[in-house]
């Protein structure tokens, strides 16, 4: 598994800077606390010592690397030395700026996966985070097992677009843009890529390999491999909202994607002028 860069323009390309003093910045050869840089390394920014110790033992013993940050700017200090990481774990509600503000600065800058660590009950948190493009979250307290568990699956996920990138990948039109099924990329109308995170691009396959076919909110969570959400969650709702913002020409009135009422969800390859979807 290759890290991925948090360095603007390319989140996949290696900055090449480093920091000689800074662990958390080394080069390939060695990571923090002596650990071999082939392991997957993950940043995990939480204002709570505690937390951050516990969750970093127990990931570096199943198999991770893990570089603390104890705020935000702390994690920005470590993407400007040209640390390359291949997750981070945000906890949304940090003094200073928050987890959610910081959400927003990597997805405008990177295609970094990202998990949010919420308060148990903080709805709203948990709706943002997704909005602002994290790919899954753990409300606190936390099963450690639970965080392993979705930590491997995003990664799965981002690992698997990153290998199916290097084939020459099958394009197929959605809309004026165009997908390429093998790489996991869209592109638009003038060949430029458009950014979607793991979670949006299985949610594009799932309608792409669909079309015209009315797809419920449970048989999209099985066709984006995404199951562990609970059966009342509307995460499907905000994450249709947030890939129609990519995909249509307006998001108000889509006529890619269509809502089928009281259903879920219809991939529409011709404009269809049927009353019941929006």
């Amino acid at each position: 598994m290759h890290p991925r860069s948090t360095s603007k323009p390319s989140a996949r390309a290696a900055s090449g800077r480093r920091q000689a003093d800074d662990p958390a910045a080394r080069g390939p050869c060695t990571g923090p606390r002596g650990q071999p840089a082939s392991l997957p390394h993950l940043v995990l920014v939480d204002d709570e010592p505690d937390v951050r110790s516990t969750v970093r033992e127990y990931l570096e013993l199943h198999g991770f690397r893990v570089t603390e940050a104890e705020d935000a700017a702390r994690f920005r200090q470590l993407v400007e030395a040209g640390g390359e990481f291949d997750l981070v774990i945000l906890d949304s509600a940090m003094p200073g700026e928050d987890g959610l503000s910081l959400a927003r600065f990597l997805r405008e800058t990177t295609d970094l996966p990202m998990i949010m660590l919420t308060a148990a009950g903080e709805v709203v948190d948990r709706i943002i985070g997704l909005e602002m493009g994290a790919d899954d979250y753990v409300a606190k307290p936390f099963d450690l097992r639970e965080l392993l568990s979705r930590i491997k699956a995003v990664l799965r996920r981002a690992e698997g677009g990153s290998a199916a990138a290097t084939a020459a990948g099958k394009e197929v039109p959605f809309g004026e843009l165009r997908v390429d099924l093998e790489g996991r990329k869209l592109f638009d109308a003038v060949g430029d890529e458009v950014t979607l995170t793991a979670m949006e691009f299985d949610l594009l396959k799932a309608f792409v390999e669909n079309p015209n076919r009315v797809l419920s909110r449970d048989q999209l969570l099985d066709l984006a491999h995404h199951r562990r959400w609970e059966p009342f969650d509307r995460s499907i709702d905000i994450r249709v909202g947030r890939l129609r913002k990519k995909v249509e020409q307006d998001p108000r009135k889509p006529t890619l994607i269509k809502t089928v009422h009281g259903v879920g969800y219809v991939y529409a390859p011709r404009d269809s002028r049927d009353g019941g979807h929006n």
